[in-house]
């Protein structure tokens, strides 16, 4: 079993013995992520966000798992959202990077 699937069942595991935790998703989602996996990635996400609905970087990385999977609507939702909220949070960085990804969505 590779590295990253060892760290995608821990975070599984981590998941299942506290379901409301926002940071054991959004690591199990960012595992899933860097492993090519993006419709489970979004899933977790998507997760992060039913729990902490502020949570800025957490519409970051379902933007792109929606684009990762070809659903280009949902990511453009999905950013545009994410930037208001980040706005909201005063966390430019993610600001800037998210809107960098829906310029690029523009292109696609």
């Amino acid at each position: 079993m590779a590295a990253n699937d060892e760290r995608i069942e821990q975070f599984k595991q981590l998941a299942e013995l506290d379901p409301n935790d926002e940071l054991v998703f959004f690591g199990l989602a960012t595992e899933l992520q860097k492993a090519g996996r993006h419709a489970e990635a979004a899933a977790a996400f998507a997760r992060v966000l039913e729990l902490k609905p502020d949570y800025s970087v957490a519409y970051r990385g379902l933007g792109c798992a929606y684009r990762d999977t070809q659903q280009i609507d949902k990511a453009r939702e999905t950013f545009i959202k994410g930037i208001e909220v980040a706005k909201k949070n005063g966390d430019l960085q993610t600001v800037k990077e998210m809107e960098v990804f829906l310029r690029r969505l523009a292109e696609c």
